[in-house]
């Protein structure tokens, strides 16, 4: 088997590492290693010593990183799974209580490299979107047997898609025709879909498509928020966790999971002082979102929509 050219360029590596704060003799976890850009960064910092989990449900990510961190494996360990699991593989790998944690959301260049992975608008392959390859449900299936409202649905909810109506119709009218089951194809329905005037501005026209459908296969949203959930249950109190999203769906959630950490308190407002008990876990660092800086956009395209988001653990209550 050739050898896979997993190339993944980090992005927000410093500002990553800055918040994260990687020391020497730490536990630290990377709920999304991808090709190891960031956990090979993290690792240097923290021996003599220290230990890293790296979790990745794609089986490339899982040999290219085995591969990139082959010099420091006595203080790694990586687990192919969803990071919505993190917590009960951190507690099954000794992982109890981490010092930080690193979720860096999305599809990876080489995921949208790979035509016969079916990621990419721009690349010819098979209708596919899958991130674990043995899961049973890609997104030809979405495209061939959803309802048009559930195809209205997903292209709305998750890819936030002013033209979904028209799309959905399109693609239940062209799989009337034959099964819609190559990237090509499904692009060539939403180009026809989607007005001409509106396809010269906002990107390409099956961006926002494909994202929805993407999200959709491997059920993101929602394995973002136990991702994020559970990882902050497995902090230890001073450790941090650190979330870089693409996409303003993925960023809300984090936001919105991050400040319910901080301010969980319940009580009427009229109240003068809290009643329901209910303490803060988290204390969040970044009140806006870390963006990256003018060198770091010239070099790589990806790091135009990153958005970086850190919290530090402040109870030591465990649930």
């Amino acid at each position: 088997m050739a050898e896979l050219n997993f190339e993944h360029i980090p992005v927000l590596l410093s500002e990553t590492l800055e918040y994260l704060s990687p020391r020497p003799g730490g536990a630290y976890i990377d709920g999304t290693l991808g090709g190891a850009g960031h956990s090979l960064e993290i690792v240097k910092r923290i021996i003599p010593g220290g230990a890293l989990l790296g979790i990745d449900q794609d089986c490339n990510a899982i040999e290219a990183a085995a591969r990139r961190l082959e010099a420091y494996k006595d203080n790694v360990v990586i687990v192919r799974d969803n990071f919505r699991n993190i917590k009960t593989i951190a507690l099954q790998k000794g992982f109890k209580e981490a010092d930080g944690i690193l979720l860096d959301i999305g599809v990876s260049s080489h995921q949208l490299d790979e035509e016969e992975r079916g990621f990419s608008y721009m690349n010819n392959g098979p209708l596919d979107m899958r991130m674990n390859k043995d899961s049973k449900f890609d997104a030809s299936d979405i495209v061939n047997s959803s309802s048009e409202q559930e195809l209205i649905r997903i292209l709305r909810d998750y890819g936030e898609e002013k033209w979904a109506v028209r799309i959905a119709r399109f693609i239940v009218e062209e799989r009337r025709n034959g099964r819609i089951d190559t990237t090509f194809k499904l692009v060539d329905i939403i180009k026809k879909a989607i007005p001409a005037a509106a396809s010269r501005s906002g990107g390409h026209p099956a961006k926002r498509t494909f994202q929805a459908l993407r999200i959709a296969v491997n059920d993101e949203l929602q394995a973002l928020e136990e991702a994020v959930t559970n990882a902050a249950e497995i902090l230890k109190p001073g450790g941090r966790l650190v979330v870089i999203t693409f996409h303003s769906l993925e960023d809300r959630i984090v936001k919105r999971i991050f400040n319910k950490m901080e301010k969980p308190c319940t009580c009427p407002p009229q109240l003068p002082v809290c009643a329901c008990g209910k303490e803060p876990l988290l204390k969040v660092l970044t009140k806006k979102p870390v963006t990256a800086g003018a060198e770091e956009l010239k070099t790589n395209t990806r790091s135009k929509s990153a958005k970086l988001r850190a919290a530090e653990r402040v109870s030591s209550k465990r649930g």
